[in-house]
């Protein structure tokens, strides 16, 4: 899974062999928003994207058997969280997470998520994740003080959960 964060909600997405953007609309300036859509198998809006998913219930799919697997990729499944973000769940890749609000508490399968924390709040968004699941990994989207404050509040309490900073238009693989 490879991850580029462009700013506000505008992702560039490359999980189970596909690309997603996620908001070009909401890019911010100075960005070629026909380039970022280049070559994406979706684009989707942060709030209406996919079906619906409660973060209890939901479970990533099954692998697949060699058997069914034949030539093409299976398409990625993307569910929606309503106002707070979109899960988005790839073949051979762990399930992700992308959270612009506040969360519902995810259920086990999250501790094996990447999750994306985007937007403010990102020191309260984070305890409350953390205090529910330890996904594998936690990133942070938002302004320079958002994250030196989450980190300062979340440091000692990861227990294996790694943590890292998105940096604007820099890809980082997951």
């Amino acid at each position: 899974m490879k991850l580029t964060w462009f700013g506000g909600s505008t992702f560039r997405i490359q999980i189970g062999g596909q690309v997603l953007v996620v908001d070009p609309e909401a890019a911010p300036g100075g960005i070629d928003r026909s380039e970022l859509v280049s070559g994406a198998d979706q684009v989707l809006a942060m709030r209406k994207g996919g079906k619906p998913a409660d973060l209890q219930t939901w479970r990533p799919r099954p692998a697949q058997r060699l058997l069914d697997i034949g030539d093409a990729l299976r398409p990625v499944q993307v569910w929606s969280l309503g106002e707070c973000g979109l899960l988005v769940d790839g073949d051979d890749d762990r399930p992700l997470l992308l959270a612009v609000g506040v969360l519902p508490e995810p259920g086990r399968w999250a501790d094996k998520a990447v999750v994306v924390l985007a937007g403010s709040d990102l020191a309260d968004r984070a305890e409350r994740l953390l205090d529910a699941v330890a996904p594998a990994l936690v990133a942070l989207a938002g302004r320079e003080a958002e994250i030196d404050a989450a980190l300062d509040r979340v440091r000692d309490r990861l227990d294996g959960t790694g943590l890292i900073a998105l940096e604007p238009a820099l890809a980082v693989e997951a």
